[in-house]
C-alpha cells in the first residue's frame, strides 16, 4: 500500500517536470555554463516548489488557494517579472567570465537553488498540473488518509528530483563540447526565450479575451 502510494507520487512528481518550460531552460542553461551540480541544484529548487504545489492540489488547501486566486493578476505579475530580469541576466551574462569563476571555485548553489525556488513559486497556476495528474492516476484526494497524502506528496519530491538530475546528467556529458563562443549564443538564446515568456505572462495579465460568443449555443 505505502510502497504503492509513493511510487504515484513518483510518477506525479517526474510527469510534471517534463515540460520544458522557462525553469527547464534555466537548468539546462546553468548545467551548460556552470556543471552539472549547479544544474542539478537549481532543478531541486523547481522540485520543493512542486512539492509544496502537490501538496496544496493534495489536501485542497482552501485558504491557500483562496489568497492565489483573489490575488492571481498580481502573482502572474510578479512572476513575470520574475523571469523578464532573469532573462534579461542570462542575455547579458559573458560565459567567460562565468567559466573563469567556476575554476576559481567561486560558485553559490545556495542562490542556484533559492532563485529556481521563487522563480517556480511565481506560477501558482501549475496546481492544477498536479489536481490534473492525481485524477488521471485515480487518486482521491478526498478520501485518502492524512499520511497517505504525505508518503504521495514525498514521492512527488523524488519524482521531480529524478528528472531533474536525469536532464542536468544528460546535458552535462555534452557540455565539454561547447565551447566559450557556444555558450555564448546559448546565453542570448537561452534568455531571449525566457524574457520572451515573461513578457507574454505579463501581457496576458492585461489581455481579456471574450469566449462567450466563441461558445455554441
Amino acid at each position: 500500500m505505502w510502497l504503492e502510494i509513493f511510487i504515484r507520487g513518483l510518477i506525479v512528481g517526474f510527469a510534471a517536470s517534463i515540460p520544458l518550460g522557462p525553469i527547464g531552460v534555466l537548468c539546462i542553461q546553468r548545467t551548460l555554463s556552470k556543471n552539472h551540480k549547479a544544474g542539478f541544484i537549481s532543478g531541486l529548487g523547481a522540485a520543493s516548489a512542486d512539492t509544496i504545489f502537490a501538496s496544496i492540489a493534495f489536501f485542497s488547501l482552501s485558504i491557500v488557494m483562496s489568497f492565489i486566486e483573489d490575488h492571481m493578476s498580481l502573482i502572474k505579475l510578479i512572476g513575470g517579472a520574475c523571469i523578464l530580469g532573469v532573462g534579461t541576466k542570462i542575455f547579458i551574462t559573458n560565459p567567460i567570465v562565468q567559466i573563469r569563476r567556476n575554476r576559481a571555485g567561486v560558485t553559490n548553489i545556495w542562490q542556484d537553488y533559492i532563485t529556481v525556488f521563487f522563480f517556480t513559486l511565481a506560477n501558482p497556476a501549475f496546481i492544477l498540473i498536479f489536481v490534473a495528474l492525481f485524477t488521471a492516476l485515480g487518486v482521491s484526494v478526498e478520501s485518502s488518509h492524512f499520511w497517505h497524502g504525505v508518503v504521495m506528496v514525498i514521492g512527488v519530491f523524488f519524482g521531480s528530483a529524478t528528472w531533474w538530475f536525469s536532464i542536468t546528467f544528460g546535458v552535462n556529458l555534452i557540455r565539454n563540447k561547447f565551447r566559450p563562443r557556444h555558450l555564448l549564443w546559448i546565453n542570448r538564446v537561452t534568455g531571449a526565450i525566457i524574457m520572451a515568456l515573461g513578457m507574454i505572462t505579463i501581457l496576458l495579465i492585461f489581455v481579456n479575451t471574450p469566449i462567450d460568443g466563441m461558445l455554441p449555443e
